[in-house]
């Protein structure tokens, strides 16, 4: 049962091998094997498989020069660690590398080839079978290129704890240590290229893009990858895209239909280059150009897309490269490549007869291979034209340094040097076992594998805990996840001068150990847009919306696309695309175009602006006007018409007037604490002081002339000094509520932001509006009973204490102050002090124009008017009148109770004043004295009732004079005694007080 269990294995065994003859591996022998995983052809034919016989391996298609320097790179570090004598001495590496073509059946295909040798040798079979051909196991395996191939890969080797160390597979997806239990890699992990890649869209501003990806592992994850870091950013996407090599035309169509008709031009493609191709044909086939291309590592230098066909429309292509390595000797070892040379790599005829577009004819077995390979060398590389029979034979001596191809482009050694590292870190591995001293090992008990009969679980172990120096002087260790961190240079396509063709110029780099915000660098001098440009393209779904107005959404569209709105007033934006607008300080507003922020204009009554200059004029003439008033009633202190109107009452009158026209000046000028405090008292005392003058001098007058017989102790009390006193007292109530309110609530300074946005109006806030209401309250008061007084006194003598014209002011006055009210109430900022103002001039105006004008008037243009005689005249005529009235009034009362007793016809009252319209003049004057008063100065009056006139002549000389004019004066004192008239003593009582 044993034996039949052996055979069948080795049957088993022995067809896997007969599938891959010689020209289809490259093979050596060694004490530890190493596979290889290598995508020598980019695909395999399309063949229907319809089963009517035993299905046959797909062929491979389209050579691939690159995947052979790959290849290439693994044998040269194998033969330089063979070569070493620090580096596994005493121990040699062998290799098995098979083709993947670019497929994972070709790569699952050689895997099972790996894992059955490896699965026959754990069988220990060598007692029961002569094997002399045995092949010892591979203990690891380098590969695969693709991430998809790899995923698939990963999952067999995985089953059998094999490792599996990849130079090109990027996937984020196998990271996953559950699922990929063995696989490790040497180029970093794509999460940190699909950041770069946001990172570079962010940089250039763009925000509207478009995405392909392959459909595979390595293209999917990739570009979820870039969404979730696109979305960080605020960076739309306009259409996203699944491709593959194998897409059918219509589905290819229909892809290239979206990308014509998008409006986004940053295209980021997660691809590789077999996968992209025939996308990139159909494009070029349109001429779809203008577009930027936003490569991964897989695609950004692939030589079936960097083709100068190809180049006007993916001539923007920005994309990420692997750090370039060195690898020493290596130039050289590829050119030493020859079919005859090469024993141990199958590959290299193949190579040999496509990179000099021949054929060599000894070996039958490639013919059908050869004639695959140049058909689809045809479709993508250009190296030759034509099948095998069209072919010229091979010489052997073409030199490979006359030949321009991708193996040959040493200048960037990327995946080269990933391929490279690889064996290097297996052999570092099994170094490490190879030196391990027992108790220190890494396995039970500190044991140690035996490097002689080691296994690929050991060599796992080992590798998990890694550490060494590369030849670069760079520390190597796999991290948990078994990735290794590494750096990405971004490059640019540029167009060769010197021959045409596809280079790719370094134009900056991305540091995934840096900070976030400064790992990446570009130098945009270096980048040439489309080719030729220096100015960065534009894409994004709206235009930038420019300072002093903010992104607004639209409905239904990604955020990315928006219109452009205009900041408010009082809110500014200086940047580009801002989302929202900032609220400028309290004290600032935003200027017209919203980009900044400007001090608010200051407003209040300033004295330099024209509205307060009138007014502080107006002030200015009225204190003028005071003054001179105030100099002229000093100047004719002693006249007649100065003593009548009370000078030393009339003196402070005019200064009280001073005040009030110099109280309105605190209203104007920039508002301060001490000006706020100062000018509503200042006003308030100023008005009352006035009007309680005014009022002491109407009701003095008014009382002395309806005193039936003013006395001694009317003169007593009327005197100058109560008068003053009373002056005081009714001041002295404003002051205590002035000193109430500044000590309770004192006005203040107040800047008010609320009246208008873009003004400061600088007012004064009152503190209380029921102190001032009680402040121009009294003065109203006080006002109110002086206009009573003042139209009660208004008929008498004119000349005495003009009490027409006071009535006059206090209309003036309350007409004023009453249109104050709404208007104070109903205006504000700098208007509200200025109605004030003009309040505080008109009645300040009226008062002085109506009690003093007419007095100046009289004493500097008619002094004839101002003379005692004419004071005592206008005193005495209205005494008179008084009196005419009086006697009229007893006449017709003594009529009437004449006629009620017994019908008399009338009486005639007994007067010595003269009736013309009945009677001749009682006390005729003799003819001498006549004359003499008829030369004399005298005044005349005449007296109008409802039954006749009355005329009244009085004549005032001094008694040292003349005789006659004594005895006149006597007669007429005589004729007053005689009436007993009230009003007559009553212009007695008042001439000495004049």
């Amino acid at each position: 049962m044993t034996l039949y269990s052996c055979c069948l294995i080795l049957l088993l065994f022995t067809w896997n091998t007969a599938a891959y003859g010689p020209n289809q591996r490259a093979q050596k022998k060694g004490d530890i094997i190493l596979g290889g995983l290598f995508p020598i052809h980019f695909g395999v034919a399309a063949k229907d498989q319809d089963l009517k016989s035993r299905p046959e391996s797909v062929e491979c298609i389209r050579y691939n020069f690159r995947g052979f320097r790959w290849l290439q790179a693994m044998i040269f570090a194998i033969e330089e660690i063979n070569s070493s004598p620090t580096l596994l001495p005493n121990m040699t590496l062998g290799y098995r590398i098979f083709d993947t073509c670019n497929t994972v059946s070709k790569a699952l295909e050689a895997t099972l080839s790996f894992v059955a040798q490896n699965k026959i040798d754990s069988l220990n079979l060598d007692e029961f079978c002569n094997c002399s051909e045995h092949i010892p196991s591979t203990i690891a395996v380098v590969g695969a290129t693709g991430s998809g191939i790899s995923t698939a890969v990963a999952n067999l080797l995985g089953l059998f704890y094999i490792p599996q160390v990849s130079y090109a597979s990027s996937s984020r997806l196998l990271s996953n240590k559950n699922q990929f239990k063995s696989f490790l890699r040497t180029i970093p992990n794509d999460e940190h290229q699909a950041t770069a890649m946001a990172d570079i869209i962010e940089y250039f501003r763009w925000n509207w893009v478009g995405t392909i990806a392959a459909d595979d592992d390595y293209g999917r994850p990739g570009i979820e990858k870039f969404r979730e870091e696109a979305e960080e950013r605020d960076i739309c996407i306009d259409f996203s895209e699944l491709i593959s090599q194998y897409s059918d035309e219509e589905e290819i169509q229909q892809v290239v239909e979206v990308i014509q008709n998008s409006t986004a031009r940053v295209i980021v493609v997660f691809s590789s280059g077999p996968d992209l191709e025939p996308l990139i044909k159909e494009i070029v086939r349109r001429n779809i150009t203008g577009k930027i291309w936003l490569a991964s590592e897989a695609w950004a230098s692939s030589s079936l897309i960097a083709m100068p066909e190809f180049f006007r429309v993916i001539g923007s292509t920005i994309g990420f490269a692997l750090k370039a390595g060195q690898i020493p000797g290596f130039r050289e070892f590829l050119q030493k490549v020859h079919p005859k040379k090469s024993t141990n790599n199958g590959f290299a005829k193949e190579f040999w007869e496509e990179t000099f577009n021949c054929y060599l004819p000894d070996g039958s077995k490639s013919s059908p291979a050869s004639t695959s390979f140049h058909k689809g060398h045809e479709e993508g590389l250009g190296a030759g034209n034509g099948t095998a029979a069209f072919r010229p034979p091979c010489t052997g001596n073409e030199n490979i340094t006359s030949v321009e191809t991708p193996y040959m482009d040493y200048t960037h050694l990327r995946i080269s040097y990933n391929v490279y590292l690889a064996v290097y870190s297996i052999a570092h591995a099994l170094q490490d076992i190879y030196t391990c001293t027992p108790g220190k090992g890494l396995f039970t008990n500190g044991s140690c594998a035996d490097i002689k009969k080691v296994e690929a679980w050991q060599v796992l172990k080992h590798l998990r805990h890694l550490n060494f120096t590369n030849n670069m002087g760079e520390q190597v260790d796999f991290d948990e996840f078994g990735d290794l961190v590494g750096n990405y240079s971004i490059i640019n396509w540029h167009l060769s001068p010197e021959d045409g063709s596809v280079v790719f110029e370094e134009v900056g780099h991305y540091n995934v150990y840096a900070k976030k915000g400064e790992r990446l660098f570009i130098n945009e001098n270096k980048i040439l847009w489309s080719g030729f440009s220096k100015e960065v393209p534009f894409s994004n779904c709206s235009r930038d919306c420019l300072p002093g107005t903010r992104k607004g959404i639209i409905e239904g569209e990604p955020t990315c696309c928006f219109e452009c709105v205009d900041c408010p007033d009082g809110e500014y934006s200086d940047e580009t695309d801002a989302s929202a607008c900032d609220k400028c300080p309290e004290d600032y507003w935003s200027n017209e175009n919203h980009t900044s922020c400007i001090p608010k204009q200051i407003e209040f009554l300033s004295w330099t602006e024209p509205f307060g200059i009138a007014l502080t004029l107006f002030a200015v003439l009225g204190i003028f006007l005071t003054s001179f008033v105030l100099g002229v009633f000093t100047k004719f202190r002693n006249t007649p018409i100065v003593k009548a109107t009370n000078r030393e009452l009339s003196y402070l009158l005019l200064f009280s007037l001073l005040c009030c026209f110099s109280s309105s000046l605190f209203f104007i000028g920039e508002p301060q604490n001490w000006t706020c405090r100062l000018r509503q008292p200042a006003f308030g005392i100023s008005f009352v002081l006035c009007i309680s003058c005014i009022l002491v001098k109407t009701n003095r007058v008014l009382l002395v002339f309806e005193a039936k017989i003013p006395t001694s102790l009317h003169r007593k009390w009327w005197g100058l000094n109560l008068q003053f006193l009373l002056v005081f007292l009714c001041t002295f109530v404003q002051i205590v509520i002035c000193v109430i309110w500044l000590y309770t609530a004192p006005p203040s300074s107040y800047r008010n932001h609320e009246l208008e946005d873009e003004i400061i109006f600088i007012t004064c806030h009152e503190g209380s509006l029921m102190a001032l209401g009680f402040l121009i309250g009294y003065t109203c008061l006080l006002a109110a009973i002086c206009f009573f007084f003042a139209f009660k006194s208004r008929k008498l003598p004119e000349n005495f204490n003009e009490a027409k014209f006071i009535t006059f002011s206090m209309l003036i006055f309350f007409i004023v102050w009453i249109s104050f009210i709404p208007a104070y109430a109903s205006t504000y900022g700098k208007f509200v002090s200025a109605v004030e103002v003009i309040a505080i001039l008109a009645a300040s105006f009226g008062l002085l124009a109506c009690i003093f004008f007419n007095k100046v008037y009289i004493i500097l243009f008619k002094p004839s008017r101002n003379t005692i005689e004419e004071v005592r005249c206008s005193t005495a005529a209205h005494a008179f009148k008084v009196a005419a009235r009086a006697t009229l009034r007893r006449s017709n009362v003594s009529r009437k109770r004449s006629n009620s007793l017994g019908g008399s016809t009338g009486s005639t009252p007994s007067s010595s004043i003269s009736s013309k319209s009945n009677h001749e003049d009682p006390f005729p004057l003799p003819a001498s004295a006549e004359r003499q008063r008829q030369q004399q100065r005298g005044c005349k009056q005449k007296v109008s009732f409802g039954s006749g006139t009355v005329t009244l002549s009085l004549s005032f000389e001094e008694p040292q004079k003349n005789a006659m004019a004594n005895r006149n004066a006597k007669r007429r004192n005589s004729l007053e005694a005689q009436n007993s008239d009230d009003s007559l003593m009553r212009h007695r009582a008042l001439l000495p007080l004049q």
